[in-house]
């Protein structure tokens, strides 16, 4: 299927399923995805399939002028966004200036739209960074990818480019004592040849499990919308998401579903 690369620092508006009219914000290079995971169902391909190899990562300097830009932008215009959203063309955390990035976007948040949220959607790989998790406590929704509970479920739909450890991420996604939305992507079909499917009772009791040690504050599951980089997976059904989202109700967690 046909994939994209966002081409700017700041883009959108947007509406967004999971967060309303979001202003998207890019920290990795503008035609390349650069990544920790290597997720087959990104919209923005697989690392190293799009762009410019060569391209870089915009500096602190130059994500604080491009939003600032922006945000005077929409002031002019009598617009403001709900959420500031870093995503884009990869982890947003492997930024090396990230801290104060969010630094720099707290401050203009502040200035031109209090009211606000700023979000970050993370695959939860650099927690193990001191700082990333500092920053990540100073935003308004800090949300974590955990696509199952099942290490090798994991390895097969992510596919982590260092050596993943399973029970180490869900301690650290718990060390947030409930400051964190967990955000669970479910996807069927095949790859090469290989069954995907993170909706076995398996995948779903762990996964349930896990998130009684992490204790989200809140879970967003959701299902592939965009293109991907393989025409062989498929959507999970709508009924579907909504009986995963009632087991975990029945937890006690708020549970937000989009198909």
């Amino acid at each position: 299927m046909s994939v994209f690369l966002f081409d700017k620092i700041v883009f959108g508006p947007v509406m967004s399923r999971r967060l309303g009219v979001s202003l998207g914000m890019n920290l990795m290079p503008v035609n390349r995805k650069v990544c920790s995971f290597d997720c087959i169902y990104c919209e923005c391909g697989l690392n190293g399939q799009l762009g410019d190899k060569n391209s870089q990562i915009p500096s602190r300097s130059e994500v604080r002028d491009a939003l600032c830009s922006k945000l005077k932008e929409m002031q002019v215009e009598g617009t403001k966004p709900d959420v500031i959203t870093f995503a884009g063309n990869g982890e947003p955390t492997l930024h090396a200036e990230f801290k104060g990035v969010i630094e720099d976007t707290i401050e203009l948040r502040n200035t031109y739209c209090p009211n606000a949220r700023i979000a970050v959607l993370s695959n939860a790989s650099r927690l193990h960074k001191p700082e990333v998790v500092e920053a990540l406590k100073r935003i308004d929704d800090n949300i974590q990818k955990l696509d199952s509970g099942l290490k090798e479920t994991i390895i097969r739909l992510d596919q982590p480019n260092y050596a993943f450890d399973l029970d180490k991420t869900i301690q650290q996604l718990a060390d947030f004592n409930g400051q964190l939305v967990i955000q669970t992507m479910f996807v069927g079909g095949e790859k090469e040849g290989i069954s995907i499917d993170n909706t076995t009772e398996a995948d779903i009791s762990s996964w349930l499990d896990a998130l009684d040690k992490i204790k989200p504050q809140k879970i967003m599951i959701y299902t592939i919308e965009r293109d991907t980089p393989y025409n062989s997976l498929k959507k999970i059904p709508l009924d579907q998401l909504k009986a995963i989202a009632k087991r975990a109700e029945e937890r006690g967690y708020e549970v937000s579903v989009s198909g």
